[in-house]
């Protein structure tokens, strides 16, 4: 047990890769190393993807491409409604993201989404998105009317969810990374062999898939919330 212990303070901890050597020096810490290292595949297979594309003479991957971009469009439309259509190439990205950081453990990286502040971040960055949608579509003085709906005793509850949206979408995904790490440790303590490979299928592949779902999900049904009527 002191050994799990051991282990789940290491992937607590921030390791520092190297230092930026200005305003007396700058960690950069390895989760951020990790996220260069997704941006620059992310954008390496975005200009593989998008390479030779043809409008009269589609080939398979230009076909396999639309079909995902197609149905990627139609899910958070049917989520978010007409109103968030250009909002969904963030929710994309995010979920492209998150997604990768989730699998990139199976390559011996640390995932991103272990360290609690890539978390954090990405749950403020939800929160602007949906207030400013909010802001948008109703208006600065719609956008602080919409505090006090239905009726003026809930404006402290509402402005509270300004803190508890981000925060749910942080520690939800955060937790369960991290959960997923404490249950394989003691899993391998338990049984060595073979099993633990089964249950890594599960918690590294199609649970780490499921925390995408679940995080632009709820982004996106905040979105539809916050410009609602």
């Amino acid at each position: 047990m002191d050994k799990l212990v051991e282990q789940l303070m290491e992937e607590l901890n921030c390791e520092t890769v190297f230092t930026i050597p200005i305003l007396g020096g700058v960690p950069v810490a390895e989760s951020v190393v990790v996220s260069w290292m997704i941006m620059a595949l992310i954008f390496f297979i975005s200009i593989v993807l998008v390479r030779n594309l043809s409008v009269k003479t589609p080939g398979h991957r230009q076909t396999l491409l639309e079909m995902a971009v197609t149905g990627g469009y139609h899910f958070f439309e049917d989520v978010m409604g007409g109103y968030g259509k250009e909002y969904i190439p963030y929710l994309a990205a995010v979920a492209v993201y998150i997604g990768i950081s989730n699998l990139i453990g199976l390559f011996g990286f640390k995932p991103p989404t272990k360290d609690l502040n890539v978390t954090a971040v990405l749950g403020i960055m939800s929160i602007l998105l949906i207030e400013i949608a909010g802001y948008r579509k109703k208006g600065g003085k719609g956008w602080l009317k919409s505090f006090a709906e239905p009726m003026p005793v809930v404006l402290p509850i509402n402005i509270l969810e300004l803190f508890i949206k981000p925060l749910s979408l942080c520690m939800r995904l955060f937790g369960n990374v991290l959960g997923s790490f404490v249950i394989m440790e003691l899993i391998k303590m338990i049984v060595p062999a073979v099993i633990p490979v089964i249950f890594s299928c599960y918690f590294d592949i199609f649970d780490g898939l499921i925390q995408v779902y679940v995080f632009v999900f709820l982004t996106a049904l905040f979105v539809k919330e916050a410009v609602e009527d």
